[in-house]
């Protein structure tokens, strides 16, 4: 009986063309790989700005269309914009028209926010913020709730009756996972035109 730690007759019928293509297949897999991690980041920020870019658009569209009156609860609907975003996951936030994180520190809510009208913030999961401003006239955001009577008002119009000044200091943020549809309609409050969230 043979020696089975010997026995190198098996070996021998392994062709070498297919370790050396096994070999070549595994370092062409190796640069793939290190590639698409190099091209993914690239990818994902060109489709953040593509969608940034087409909300950008669309909320200037609305501008110049009807505000509804939000005091008048028998004034017809506002002109209206639906943005359809799916971010991927290294976006932090997306805000229209302030700044809920000035210190960049990831905490939304331990300082004032910062009044940006005109201006779409998004910020990735490591810190950067990236801005798109929108051209034309100022474009007030406000965020919006539903009342007692299924309407969206402006949220501020229905806690406590605030000055004109807080009322512009609002702005519409929103947070991880930025994905779904968002809509916002054009509404006055004070004689101001805000573009308000329906979210």
């Amino acid at each position: 009986m043979r020696d089975l730690v010997s026995d190198t007759a098996a070996a021998d019928t392994i062709p070498l063309k297919l370790v050396v293509y096994l070999g070549l297949l595994a370092a062409v897999l190796i640069l793939v790989a290190q590639a698409w991690n190099t091209v993914s980041p690239i990818l994902e920020d060109a489709q953040i700005k593509a969608q940034t870019e087409t909300a950008s658009l669309s909320i200037l569209s609305i501008q110049e269309g009807y505000a509804r009156n939000s005091a008048d609860s028998f004034s017809p609907a506002g002109s209206m914009c639906a943005l359809e975003l799916s971010l991927p996951a290294s976006v932090r936030y997306i805000s229209f028209g302030v700044d809920p994180d000035p210190e960049c520190n990831g905490q939304l809510n331990d300082s004032g926010w910062t009044l940006e009208n005109n201006t779409i913030i998004c910020q990735y999961q490591n810190g950067v913020k990236k801005r798109l401003f929108l051209e034309g006239k100022p474009v007030h955001f406000i965020k919006g709730k539903l009342d007692s009577e299924g309407r969206w008002t402006p949220e501020e119009s229905q806690e406590t009756n605030e000055t004109r000044l807080s009322l512009e200091k609002k702005g519409v943020v929103i947070e991880y996972p930025v994905s779904g549809k968002f809509i916002f309609e054009m509404v006055t409050q004070n004689e101001i035109r805000y573009t308000m969230s329906h979210f």
